[in-house]
């Protein structure tokens, strides 16, 4: 297939060309009515904020040219079936265990997975058993689950009907995930991967090797992440014929907007095109310029990065510590000076690197960390917090969605909570990945974990009474 075509974007430049007179949907009728403060800044886009107008085709049936950019997304990728996720990669995430999950499923969970997982997870009623990723002590993150790890699960849990993995960690560390697998598919269990930040892994080496590749059944990737989409704009992929391609369209189209956004399928369609046309020398001249900001970035007194030599790391990413400092502390000055970082957790913050940096200010960003580095106070305790790694790999809720939508629960304050079952996620965010998972049994180390992220100045999403000090627990 030609792969430099565009063929959803050049039907809303030719829509936009004849000048239509809408007398539908949406209400900026092209952008001609909308407020004049932004009105400059819109128009262009608003141009092509269509709807399902003859020529431009429809997200949830597809046969212009919406079916045929997806095509070329499937081509490209080399997958049996592609889609446009207009609801970002937590809509396919769900929709990918809706179709491939029926309630009371048995289902292996990467622990550290994006909380999208878990709303799917709910949502189709299954039994979670959740698998310990290996854990990175120097940088203090987890990554992905070992093989063994699985081959344990699978010999406890033989019923498994799917395995759900998050591939690469939000920091770019990708494991070989061929391994996990094959000993998944040995056993006819559907492997369903949550690839969100790999989306460029098919431009090849140096980049790792994608999932799709490796052979999972579904891969969901954000476009937006790590390729030149809009935000929300996702892809999701059918590979083999494990998953039924209908049952994926029914939840897609449960979960996304009958009204999708003509510019981000636009967006999604360009930013293949980008990918499949990325030459050669584009990488090898990306490269170059990425490994050089590395090495100064590394110069900076009391400053280390993520290297090769330690962990596979996907050069799009590059995670920093500086030495003694929070990574909370070392964003807010950064941002004070200008540059804007992917997240902070409590020991590094995450530089998230387009696949094209020339002209871009690579320079002035070593200057301005630079000087935030010398600025930043030193806190030595970080050293001393590390994430409460558990020493059991394999392990299930307490209790199950079902049990829990029926037990009562209130709060209580987070030093009276040992022992007890929690009745919420409580979600550090970013990176989003979860510490207590609701029916889990609240142990210690977690719950010194979650006071030394408060102290730091972590985020969260749920526990909604954190700041009072009180957790949700089942009574």
């Amino acid at each position: 297939m030609n792969q430099d075509r565009a063929p959803l974007y050049e039907a809303l430049l030719r829509h936009a060309e004849r000048k239509p007179i809408s007398f539908h949907v949406p209400g900026h009728k092209n952008g001609l009515v909308f407020h004049k403060k932004g009105q400059d800044v819109f128009e262009r886009v608003l141009q092509l904020d269509a709807t399902e107008l003859s020529g431009l085709d429809d997200l949830h049936s597809p046969e212009g040219p919406i079916l045929e950019a997806q095509k070329l997304l499937a081509d490209f990728y080399g997958a049996k079936e592609s889609f446009f996720l207009v609801s970002g990669s937590s809509a396919g995430n769900m929709a990918m265990i809706l179709a491939a999950c029926d309630e009371d499923d048995t289902v292996l969970v990467q622990r550290n997975c994006h909380k999208s997982i878990l709303h799917g997870l709910m949502l189709a009623n299954v039994k979670p058993v959740y698998l310990e990723p290996v854990y990175y002590e120097e940088w203090g993150f987890a990554g992905g689950v070992t093989k063994e790890t699985v081959t344990e699960a699978m010999a406890i849990y033989p019923e498994a009907k799917a395995i759900i993995l998050t591939y690469p960690n939000y920091y770019g560390v990708s494991e070989d995930i061929s391994e996990v697998i094959a000993a998944a598919h040995k056993k006819d269990i559907i492997v369903l991967v949550d690839e969100a930040h790999g989306a460029h892994f098919a431009l090849g080496a140096p980049f790792p090797v994608s999932s799709l590749t490796a052979g999972a059944d579904v891969v969901i990737q954000s476009a937006h992440k790590t390729l030149p989409a809009m935000t929300m704009g996702s892809y999701l992929h059918i590979n083999g014929d494990k998953i039924d391609s209908e049952k994926i369209r029914f939840f897609l189209q449960m979960l996304q907007s009958s009204s999708p956004s003509y510019p981000i399928m636009a967006s999604l369609d360009l930013a293949r095109q980008f990918a499949a046309t990325y030459a050669e020398k584009d990488k090898l001249k990306f490269i170059e310029e990425s490994t050089r900001f590395k090495r100064e970035l590394s110069q900076i007194t009391g400053v280390k990065i993520s290297k090769e030599e330690n962990m596979i790391v996907d050069p799009l990413k590059i995670t920093l510590q500086a030495d003694g400092v929070s990574g909370y502390n070392l964003q807010r000055l950064l941002e004070e000076k200008g540059v804007y970082t992917e997240l902070a957790d409590l020991k590094n913050i995450l530089f998230v690197l387009p696949l094209s940096l020339t002209n871009y200010p690579l320079t002035e960003t070593i200057v301005r960390v630079t000087e935030a580095v010398m600025m930043a106070e030193k806190d030595e305790s970080i050293s001393s917090i590390t994430y409460p790694y558990k020493k059991l790999t394999v392990s299930k809720p307490k209790l199950t969605y079902k049990e829990m939508k029926q037990k009562p629960n209130k709060l209580a304050s987070i030093q009276e909570c040992k022992g007890k079952i929690i009745a919420e996620t409580v979600i550090p965010y970013p990176p989003g990945i979860p510490l207590f998972m609701a029916g889990e049994t609240i142990d210690e180390s977690r719950i010194s974990y979650l006071q030394d992220l408060m102290k730091a100045g972590a985020r969260f999403h749920g526990g909604e009474t954190l700041s009072d000090g009180m957790l949700l627990v089942f009574e």
